[in-house]
């Protein structure tokens, strides 16, 4: 009688002990999921509607970006970008909507560049949030204004706003600040 009833404490306790295991790692991922993907979590958690569902797909669009050949621009191909973009924001006064649209295309030709697969938006999307989840809604936006500016008339406070969105996406996926030759971490400095 005794060694039953022991039998049974032993099994509750591995069983709580179990429990308790399953619930810390699952805190543990989620955690380390929202710090990694920040607002690009509440994101997919709000389009998934399902905890579980979200963390699968974030764990998946890592592993897909596993299989990606990202690579860094070298020297040249940083200092011509930046000089692009100098370009690109000198023009804008003059002509907004051109230099909306040439931001544009020097943001998809750059995101190519690096290695983002951009043919098919929503995926190309998915797979910058995993080293670029903080920048991602300046992407989603600059996107949306630059699509609006080429169906009809849009105003100058949008395109700005777009051109802002844009230099922040580009500054975080290159690593270095568009208004001067300094990188991101020297301007924090």
């Amino acid at each position: 009688m005794m060694d039953v009833r022991l039998a049974m404490v032993i099994l509750v306790g591995v069983a709580v002990m179990a429990l308790i295991v399953i619930i810390t790692y699952q805190q543990r991922r989620t955690s380390r999921l929202r710090r990694q993907f920040g607002p690009e979590y509440d994101h997919v958690l709000e389009e998934r509607r399902s905890r579980a569902r979200a963390e699968a797909e974030l764990k998946a669009r890592c592993q897909r970006v596993q299989a990606l050949h990202l690579r860094a621009l070298d020297a040249g191909s940083r200092a011509d970008l930046v000089k692009a973009w100098q370009v690109i924001q000198a023009r804008f006064a003059n002509d907004p909507r051109e230099s909306v649209a040439a931001a544009d295309h020097l943001v998809i030709t750059t995101l190519s560049a690096i290695g983002y697969p951009l043919q098919a938006q929503d995926e190309g999307l998915a797979d910058m949030s995993v080293h670029h989840a903080y920048v991602l809604d300046d992407y989603r936006t600059a996107r949306e204004i630059a699509a609006r500016a080429e169906r009809g008339p849009i105003g100058t406070e949008d395109l700005r706003r777009c051109i802002i969105c844009y230099r922040a996406l580009l500054e975080d996926v290159v690593g270095e600040w568009l208004g001067k030759r300094e990188s991101l971490h020297e301007r924090a400095a």
